[in-house]
């Protein structure tokens, strides 16, 4: 099935393209999340004659994510994890703690953007990207240390 993608969509492709995939993975994943439509000729039609206010839409949310990967960027935070006498850590950080803390911060971040093949189980400073969009990234430094008893 050809399908015209409306939003950016991992391992397929970006906005504006217009792929083939399987018809049992647009019906029941893509579509029902609104992340395609159907590419019949009066589609792509209309995506051709809206092109311009996409454009301008897309560089607006561009600007919005540069501003937030150079504040990302600036950030520090800050784990207290309890370590045993051997200097073995006593659970991790995880994704959900660093979502937690940025939004205290005030920025919303979704589970999905944050690179970290595993969790963090050391004493350390480290440091985790974050996928704000597909050519948009930021790196936060993550300082995990002993918790005083």
């Amino acid at each position: 099935m050809k399908v015209i993608l409306k939003k950016d969509v991992n391992n397929l492709g970006r906005s504006g393209e217009i792929k083939t995939v399987k018809d049992g993975y647009a019906r029941n994943f893509l579509m029902p999340r609104g992340l395609v439509e159907t590419a019949t000729e009066g589609a792509l039609k209309a995506w051709k004659n809206s092109a311009d206010k996409r454009a301008k839409r897309v560089a607006v949310e561009d600007g919005g994510l540069k501003d937030l990967a150079k504040r990302l960027g600036a950030i520090t935070l800050s784990f207290s994890r309890p370590v045993s006498e051997e200097g073995v850590m006593f659970g991790s950080v995880a994704k959900s703690d660093i979502i937690k803390n940025l939004a205290a911060a005030d920025m919303e971040i979704n589970k999905d953007m944050i690179r970290l093949p595993a969790s963090i189980k050391a004493v350390g400073t480290f440091e985790v990207e974050i996928a704000l969009k597909a050519d948009i990234t930021a790196k936060i430094k993550v300082a995990v240390s002993a918790q005083s008893k």
